[in-house]
């Protein structure tokens, strides 16, 4: 019990722990438990979720720290939790599955985050084996033995990695993903600020040689939502995440056209549950919630916050 004058222990990251904060989780968890009775949902799936070795998530947490500037808004990370606390957190949300969306910056990050992520899928069995790739030599290699290895879905960053999904060095990448029916989460659209080779345009010059490619386009696209659905639209196996898309923070920086609504209710068996845990500014229930505000009724939203998902990992 605590006795007067005392104060809640805090973690490392300065973070409240002990009962205040387990009384904070009970209530978020609630929260999430009234939302999937009300649409009828056991579990939920997440396609966008970051796991990671702890050095390099600390240094994403940096850059959503200094990210402020870029955006004109504060990014305060929601769930600065160490690792096992961040999973049980997830597990109280009901999600059944869930990714560990990793990504390298530079040459020679790739193949070992590989490594730490086939680790982390083999002593968490319901994370989804992730594994992610950068053009370099050797990558063609690396990412053939992740999939041998069991990977289910890759990740990539066109925007962190600053590279060109165009480049020649992963073609033939992308040709084995395909043919072996491995989706790719690629952040490819320029939000929160563009890179040199964010946009639809290389995204659909990729599509053209690469069809079959199973591509789930991150954050919906976001800002460019048009464009994305309409390569969605022309390309059966592309879906897209619904990462921080209609969230009151993304609405202010950029806001989900009205007019292209109808879109999502058409390509609604194509549209998976993203959320960018732990990395988000506001609770986990928020992107929930925005979701359901949308109006397009619980079927859809049954089938974005699992049974698309389901069908794509079964």
């Amino acid at each position: 019990m605590e006795t007067p004058g005392t104060t809640e222990p805090t973690d490392p990251a300065g973070t409240t722990t002990g009962t205040a904060a387990g009384a904070a989780e009970t209530s978020e968890s609630d929260d999430v438990a009234r939302f999937r009775r009300r649409i009828g949902l056991a579990g939920i799936i997440d396609v966008h979720t970051h796991f990671m070795p702890e050095r390099v998530l600390r240094k994403v947490w940096a850059y959503f720290d200094a990210v402020g500037p870029l955006t004109g808004l504060e990014w305060p990370i929601a769930y600065r939790y160490e690792e096992e606390r961040r999973l049980h957190l997830l597990r109280s949300f009901g999600v059944q599955r869930f990714t560990s969306l990793l990504y390298p910056h530079k040459p020679g990050m790739a193949r070992w985050l590989n490594g730490w992520a086939a680790d982390f899928a083999a002593r968490t069995p319901d994370c989804l084996h992730t594994a992610t790739l950068f053009p370099e030599e050797g990558v063609e290699a690396y990412v053939k033995e992740a999939v041998e290895n069991g990977a289910r879905v890759f990740k990539s960053h066109l925007q962190v990695g600053a590279y060109d999904a165009n480049d020649p060095l992963l073609d033939p990448v992308w040709g084995l993903l395909a043919e072996a029916g491995v989706p790719v989460v690629m952040h490819c659209g320029s939000g929160p600020a563009p890179g040199r080779f964010t946009g639809p345009e290389p995204v659909g010059r990729l599509l053209a040689r690469h069809p079959r490619l199973r591509l789930i386009v991150a954050h919906l696209g976001m800002p460019e939502y048009a464009e994305f659905l309409a390569l969605a639209e022309a390309y059966p196996e592309v879906r897209l995440d619904t990462t921080m898309a209609f969230t009151d923070f993304s609405e202010g920086l950029s806001p989900f056209p009205a007019a292209q609504r109808g879109r999502l209710a058409d390509l609604g068996d194509r549209i998976l549950l993203g959320t960018d845990f732990p990395n988000i500014p506001y609770p986990y229930v928020h992107q929930l919630r925005a979701l359901e505000r949308l109006g397009l009724g619980d079927e859809w939203l049954r089938a974005v916050c699992h049974g698309n998902a389901a069908a794509l990992f079964p």
